[in-house]
């Protein structure tokens, strides 16, 4: 071993190397990046907490908006409900004047009552049909259709089976949907 007084490269002196910083400064600058990290977080809670504030207020405002056009639906669901059948009374008003005024005659012929009552079974057919409630009357010899018939015999006919023979009361549709079906008499098969 060399006797030179010097210490060995990797041996520690006691005294700091020059230019590395001291521990005292190294407890400083953790210090201060300590901080400065602490400053940050802050700063991002405080943003965060900003946001989390609007975002309950849009919450509740979208809330509070959905609650109002719920509601508002809910009424107009009941107005429909309540005057759905308005205009269907209003257009039945004429025809409950007619038969009024014809019951009113009294020394009335058979020719008036049977004009009095075609007049008022137009006004009705006409009151009906304003209000999209259609007639179901097959024709002799069309296509049985079980969803807008109802076949109460089958007959044998000089026509070809599963058609309407007869039929013994019309049916109603309202709005394309079956009200009554009509009542047939169907051809057998041969």
């Amino acid at each position: 071993m060399p006797e030179n007084n010097q210490p060995e490269p990797n041996q520690p002196t006691g005294q700091p190397l020059s230019g590395a910083p001291s521990p005292e400064e190294l407890e400083a600058a953790q210090a201060a990046s300590e901080f400065d990290a602490l400053t940050v977080a802050q700063a991002e809670v405080a943003t965060l907490q900003a946001k989390n504030t609007e975002l309950a207020d849009s919450y509740l405002r979208a809330k509070a908006e959905a609650e109002n056009a719920r509601r508002r639906a809910d009424e107009e669901i009941s107005k429909a409900r309540k005057f759905a059948l308005e205009s269907f009374a209003e257009s039945l008003l004429p025809v409950t004047d007619s038969l009024e005024a014809g019951l009113a005659i009294k020394d009335a012929s058979p020719q008036q009552i049977r004009e009095g009552a075609e007049a008022t079974l137009k006004q009705l057919k006409s009151a009906l049909e304003r209000n999209r409630v259609l007639e179901i009357n097959p024709a002799a010899g069309a296509r049985f259709d079980p969803h807008q018939h109802q076949a109460i015999s089958v007959v044998p006919a000089a026509q070809e089976a599963n058609t309407v023979v007869s039929v013994l009361q019309k049916g109603y549709l309202i709005a394309d949907r079956v009200l009554r079906p009509a009542l047939v008499t169907v051809a057998a098969p041969r």
